[in-house]
Parts: C-alpha cells; sequence; structure tokens
C-alpha cells in the first residue's frame, strides 16, 4: 500500500504572516501596517534572521494540516510523540478492519526476501482470520483487534505549527530516523515547500546546514536539499487540496 499524503489546510500566506509576526517586534508599526506587502528579498532576509537567532516563535503563528492514508500503526505511535501537534486517527474500536494483506505494510527489506516475504504473509493471514473469527464469536472490534499486527494501516488527520514541523523535519529526515516516517516527513516538506518556500527553505535534518547533531552518525550526509527531495511528486502521491 502506497503512503499517501495530502495538504488539507494551512494558514494563509504563511510566508507573509510570519514575517508580519516578526515586524511587530522589531520595528516601530501599527497593526493596520503589518500586512502590507513587500518584495520577496525583505521577507526572506528576515525570516532568515529570526531561523539564526532561534526567535522560531514567530513561526507558531502558521499552521499545517494533513490527511494521510497508508501509514503503519508502527509510524504513527512515533508521530503522536510530537506532542506539540493534534491528531484524529482512525479508531479500531469503532471501524472493522478489511481482511487485506494490502491493509498491511510491508517493509522493503521483507518485501525483497521471497523466505522472509512467505513468513510475513502467513503471519498476517492467520491474524486477519484470527481477528475475523473472533468478531463472528461476538467479541467486540475493541477487543478483537488485539491480535492485528503494528503493521496494520492506518489513517489519520494532524495538524502542526511551522515551529513543530521545523523540529519535526530535523529530527525525521534525519537518515537514521525510521524508514517511514522519513517517507511521511518527506513528502510533508515537499507539500510545506510548495505553499511556504521561504518559511521551510532550511527546514530539514542538520547536516545540510551545518554539523549533524546526532551522538551517532550516518556516515551519509544529504549534499543539499535537492538530494533530500529527489523524489517525483508522483510517486509519492503527493498532492495539495488548496
Amino acid at each position: 500500500m502506497m503512503m499517501n499524503v495530502i495538504l488539507l489546510a494551512h494558514t494563509p500566506e504563511p510566508d507573509a504572516l510570519v514575517a508580519a509576526a516578526a515586524k511587530i517586534c522589531y520595528r516601530d508599526v501599527t497593526a493596520s501596517e503589518l500586512l502590507k506587502v513587500e518584495e520577496e528579498a525583505p521577507s526572506r532576509k528576515l525570516i532568515a534572521e529570526l531561523f539564526k537567532s532561534g526567535h522560531m516563535s514567530t513561526f507558531e503563528h502558521v499552521s499545517f494540516t494533513f490527511a494521510v492514508d497508508g501509514l503503519s500503526r508502527v509510524a504513527s505511535h512515533q508521530l503522536v510523540r510530537h506532542r506539540l501537534a493534534s491528531f484524529s486517527q482512525q479508531s479500531q474500536r469503532y471501524v472493522k478492519m478489511v481482511s487485506d494483506p494490502e491493509a498491511v505494510i510491508v517493509p522493503d527489506s521483507i518485501k525483497s526476501n521471497p523466505e522472509a516475504l512467505k513468513i510475513f504473509n502467513e503471519a498476517v493471514e492467520r491474524s486477519q482470520q484470527a481477528y475475523a473469527d473472533l468478531i463472528k464469536l461476538g467479541i467486540a472490534k475493541e477487543d478483537a483487534r488485539f491480535i492485528l499486527p503494528h503493521g496494520h494501516s492506518t489513517r489519520l488527520v494532524m495538524t502542526m505549527n511551522a515551529r513543530e514541523l521545523h523540529h519535526f523535519f530535523g529530527l525525521r529526515l534525519c537518515r537514521r530516523a525510521q524508514w517511514e516516517i522519513q517517507e511521511l516527513a518527506r513528502k510533508m516538506l515537499a507539500l510545506c515547500r510548495e505553499k511556504a518556500p521561504i518559511l521551510f527553505e532550511k527546514a530539514g535534518p542538520s547536516c545540510i546546514f551545518g554539523s549533524c547533531h546526532e551522538a551517532r552518525f550516518c556516515g551519509q550526509p544529504y549534499k543539499d536539499m535537492e538530494e533530500l527531495l529527489r523524489v517525483r511528486n508522483e510517486e509519492l502521491g503527493v498532492r495539495s487540496e488548496k
């Protein structure tokens, strides 16, 4: 199953809004003057200064809401550790899970190994059959779900502000992050850069913008943002609703 990420909504004119919030801190301007149209260069310079100085509170005025399909519960358990975000996730208490092998995310390491894939698929089939049998016996979905694999796909809607997104991208686009949440973060960043190119110009792992902050260095730092995002949007299933 391919992961699909859609940008449902976002704060209008995010680059301009963050720049406007910064003006109130550093310039003698009135409220009515904040959103006067500027050339791109002044906004880019101001946002770059904010990022460099660590004045990220202004980024919190902008938020992005995503819908995600085809993410495993392995990855969603990592995702909800980002507490400065809002999540609405498909409930296995109320939604009956389908008995379909495609409903379970299969890692590439298993896909590429025929013997491992056979073991994996047989285990998935047994767990899904056990789930269906428990439901037939009258066991509530909230209890029958205990037999389902962690790799079962889920759906969710999440909202993060731009400051938390920078934190998220810094951690989850590192090569040492789990492969699935890396894929999610890459798709999200592509969508964010489309709507706020200045705001997310320097979003990503620390190796792109200086030196690695990880205690255990991966040994394969990204050369630049182009290398990080070198996957076509069509292949990623990235698209925006607005």
